[in-house]
């Protein structure tokens, strides 16, 4: 179950990002839900997903793992 959330998170933030606000609300919700090592897998990929996106860059001070 774990592990679909993630998925959904990412499916959500995939969709979303073309709304800076509307991106950091969801990443927000999704660190409050998933698992520490998931928001720890979150991070590595925020940082792959945002590379062509400088407007997101500032969402991956959201994450703290």
């Amino acid at each position: 179950m774990a592990r679909a959330m993630f998925e959904y998170t990412k499916t959500v933030l995939e969709k979303v990002s073309f709304n800076k606000d509307l991106f950091k609300k969801e990443l927000e919700k999704a660190i409050n839900r998933l698992l520490p090592y998931e928001i720890k897998e979150l991070y590595f990929w925020l940082k792959e997903f945002t590379i062509n996106k400088p407007d997101l860059h500032t969402c991956l001070a959201i994450v703290k793992y």
